[in-house]
């Protein structure tokens, strides 16, 4: 059965939200095999799943300079 990737990372996500390194480590690593626009619309589900739990995390992840 296919699984978008996008849906696959979003479950990953929910999976380790329990504990912030891995969450962290897992949302670092959807950057690696997601598209422009598919992180467009992680970036969005993971600030109205996760901006109470882990915002500082998101706001690192999602926020940093381009260089």
């Amino acid at each position: 059965m296919f699984i978008e990737m996008l849906e696959y990372v979003k479950t990953i996500l929910l999976k380790v939200s329990f504990d912030k390194m891995l969450f962290e480590k897992e949302l670092r690593k959807a950057f690696k095999v997601l598209e422009r626009a598919e992180l467009k619309q992680l970036r969005n589900w993971c600030y109205e799943q996760f901006s109470g739990m882990y915002l500082l995390i998101l706001n690192r992840v999602f926020l940093k300079p381009k260089v």
